[in-house]
């Protein structure tokens, strides 16, 4: 490094033109001329506008920003300005290969959640199905699952869809929970030759899920009548759009008899049937695709709905649950947000007086059965294997193109029953 004589501040200025020639060829030799410009303009006794000088011209030469050699002048006032030679330590991972891939597992298993919902499962594994390989990744933070999502060893395991004429029958009201559960919504989605009744609790988002060959009484009735009584606790709403599929005398005469009021959806209202939309698509959808299915394997769907599609989202999925926000000094109104996720079951659970709402007949201890006969995962594979056997007789099926007659399709399916 060339040596560049300074004897006072005058010389400094008229020098300005000479730092372009400075060259240093390390961080070392920087701080070294930096210490000996300060020694020999004695900067410790030097005015505040004389040191003003001093600092612009080291930002002249250093090429570095004045917040930074203003630290560097401040090091030097208390003797420490020396460069540290750089050692490179060996960062500490919380959280290991293993708690990657069964978090990559875990996503695999329940199709990918968000990182609250995974964060909830990888919980209840540790905490209540006292498996211990979950007890490291149990502790992680919703948002570090995003982080660990990105790693390579995550990577490698996880791989990745007119205006109606108005009917007498129900009533067009936006659906009333009464912040109890028992309030549902109802809504069909069609899969070519197969539909899906989807029925969902407001409250709980305790969800049942059914598959007819067609929309007509007579694969309707049974069907409701089923889901009724499979519903755990007492139903007194039963809210759909204006479809014909529910909003029709034979319905109408079911629920009349139970006691359930009927209401359907609102014009221009897309809220009062939004949950079970968003139901639609971020359940069936994306476990049983937009694929075509012929109308002959709706009984074998239905069982697979009944047997474990349906045990997986009420008692091993969790679900986001509004919470209020109360106002603060910031906030001038209070606002919900999603900050509790549980299952539906121990959402049901979990509330004030919830056995009087259970159906006669029915109690928790019979439930927790079904819920800890399984953990999270271990049901959520065991789904997943059997949903892969039905998909290769749906891909069979469409091979041999086989076409059954309506009359024993009907057969079949009461049979089912």
């Amino acid at each position: 490094m060339t040596e560049l004589q300074l004897k006072d501040i005058k010389t400094i200025q008229e020098n300005k033109e000479l730092t372009l020639n400075l060259e240093y060829s390390s961080k070392k030799d920087k701080y070294e001329w930096i210490v000996n410009l300060l020694n020999k303009c004695q900067y410790r006794k030097l005015r505040k506008k004389d040191k003003g000088i001093i600092l612009n011209f080291i930002c002249q030469v250093t090429k570095n920003k004045k917040e930074y050699v203003y630290q560097m002048i401040n090091k030097y006032l208390r003797y420490k300005l020396k460069a540290k030679k750089y050692t490179r330590e060996k960062t500490y991972q919380k959280y290991t290969t293993l708690d990657v891939k069964l978090l990559a597992q875990t996503d695999i298993n329940h199709k990918r959640l968000s990182s609250s919902a995974t964060k909830k499962i990888l919980q209840r594994e540790y905490e209540i199905y006292k498996n211990m390989n979950y007890q490291n990744i149990s502790q992680v933070s919703t948002s570090h699952i995003n982080n660990l999502r990105q790693r390579n060893a995550y990577n490698c395991t996880y791989k990745n869809g007119t205006k109606a004429n108005e009917v007498g029958i129900g009533q067009t009201l936006k659906p009333e929970t009464n912040g109890i559960p028992g309030s549902i919504r109802v809504d069909t989605v069609h899969q070519r030759d197969v539909y899906y009744i989807n029925a969902v609790c407001e409250v709980l988002q305790w969800e049942l899920v059914f598959c007819v060959p067609a929309i007509s009484e007579i694969f309707l009735q049974p069907i409701l009548e089923l889901m009724l009584e499979t519903f755990p606790f007492k139903i007194f709403n039963f809210h759909s759009d204006r479809g014909s599929e529910f909003i029709n005398y034979p319905t109408s005469k079911i629920l009349n008899t139970l006691l359930i009021n009927q209401t359907k959806s609102r014009s221009r209202h897309c809220n009062d049937n939004a949950l079970i939309e968003c139901k639609n698509g971020a359940i069936i959808r994306k476990h049983m695709g937009y694929g075509y299915i012929a109308e002959e394997l709706a009984p074998k769907i239905n069982e697979f709905c009944i047997n474990y599609l349906n045990i997986y989202l009420n008692y091993h999925r969790p679900c986001g649950y509004l919470t209020e926000k109360k106002k603060t000094s910031k906030s001038k109104r209070s606002y919900y947000v999603y900050g509790e996720y549980d299952t539906p079951y121990r959402k049901f659970k979990s509330m004030d007086k919830a056995e009087e709402y259970l159906k006669d007949g029915i109690t928790f201890e019979q439930l927790d059965k079904i819920e800890l006969e399984y953990s999270d995962n271990e049901f959520a594979k065991l789904m997943k294997e059997e949903k892969e056997n039905i998909f290769k007789q749906i891909n069979k099926n469409r091979e041999q193109k086989i076409q059954t007659p309506d009359s024993k399709i009907i057969k079949i399916f009461d049979n089912s029953f």
